[in-house]
């Protein structure tokens, strides 16, 4: 039986979501993985939409696992799994899907939020935003915003060296407030330090360094002009993992 789950996380504490089968690098898979596998009595193994880097949040990271058991109440097991979860990590959804499911395979787009801090530093909301704090040209950085949307090549905002770089933004939105600029993206797929790089190549538009014209330019072009821009990622949230309203449920 296959079981989906959505899960949040405060990333700060962890080196990112994917194990990196070393003692002193504890991974979200892995506090998930030994806490299922103790309530099993067994190995299990979690599959997830994507990886998250260190230190980066997820509000509705999606995963899968398989468990033998034809029957399982749900309700119990995701309060049993809560129970014994570190406190920054939560199942907060959990159903029975059909074996066609997968959390990454599956997937249709993502949406990510950023959240830079322009005030004085927050220590309270320190590792859960950027703490900038420092004035940008929100014109600016509208202008560049809308340079991603669409089908493009982003060769030159990735740190992966193959594969394919075509992807599409669907949105790019910004909501300014109380000097919190709080942005969200949406596409049908991103590569690794993606957003970052994106948000990191918006803050320098804002702050005047580069200009709009440059990183269009960057954009039009397949060739890899790397951009050497790239925010933190304690402002970064994994929002929401969508499947396009395919029904996996299992009958």
């Amino acid at each position: 039986m296959r079981i989906k789950a959505i899960i949040s996380y405060n990333g700060a504490s962890y080196y990112g979501f994917q194990t990196q089968n070393r003692d002193d690098m504890n991974s979200i898979q892995d506090e998930i993985e030994k806490v299922l596998s103790k309530i099993f009595n067994r190995k299990i193994d979690i599959a997830a939409s994507g990886r998250t880097d260190r230190g980066v949040h997820a509000l509705g990271q999606v995963i899968h696992f398989d468990v033998d058991e034809e029957s399982v109440d749900l309700y119990k097991l995701r309060y049993s799994i809560n129970c014994m979860l570190p406190k920054d990590i939560s199942f907060k959804e959990m159903k029975v899907v059909n074996d066609e499911f997968h959390s990454r395979f599956s997937a249709k787009s993502k949406t990510y939020r950023y959240i830079i801090n322009t005030n004085e530093r927050n220590v309270i909301l320190d590792k859960l935003v950027y703490n900038f704090s420092r004035k940008l040209d929100i014109d600016k950085i509208k202008e560049g915003m809308n340079l991603f949307l669409g089908e493009h090549s982003f060769i030159s905002f990735c740190t992966n060296n193959e594969g394919d770089y075509i992807r599409n933004i669907y949105s790019f939105t910004l909501e300014e407030k109380d000097g919190y600029l709080i942005f969200e993206i949406a596409g049908n797929g991103f590569r690794r330090y993606m957003v970052r790089m994106i948000i990191g190549t918006l803050i320098e538009i804002g702050l005047g360094n580069v200009s709009l014209e440059e990183i269009k330019e960057i954009i039009e072009t397949k060739e890899n002009r790397r951009v050497r821009y790239k925010a933190p990622s304690e402002g970064l949230y994994l929002v929401n993992v969508n499947y396009g309203g395919e029904e996996y449920d299992q009958n």
